[in-house]
């Protein structure tokens, strides 16, 4: 496992250490490597209701899949 170091404001280091204190996780890794799966869920559901959003609005992709990609990466 790789460690990173991020520079923190005093009131998130505050939260950290509170949150690991009052015993709602085992230790500061626990809590972030927490809250960066919970962005990840986050982004997750973000792009399906984007998705979903343009759907209804009649924007669907069709095509060879293929080709459709390439386009998207110019």
């Amino acid at each position: 496992m790789t460690t990173i170091s991020v520079p923190l404001p005093p009131n998130m280091v505050e939260y950290i250490e509170n949150e690991v204190r009052v015993g709602n996780f085992e230790n500061k890794a626990q809590l972030v490597r927490k809250a960066l799966e919970k962005f990840r869920e986050n982004e997750a559901i973000e792009t399906l209701l984007q998705a979903e959003k343009e759907i209804t609005e009649g924007k669907l992709f069709k095509g060879d899949l293929d080709e459709l990609v390439k386009k998207l990466r110019k």
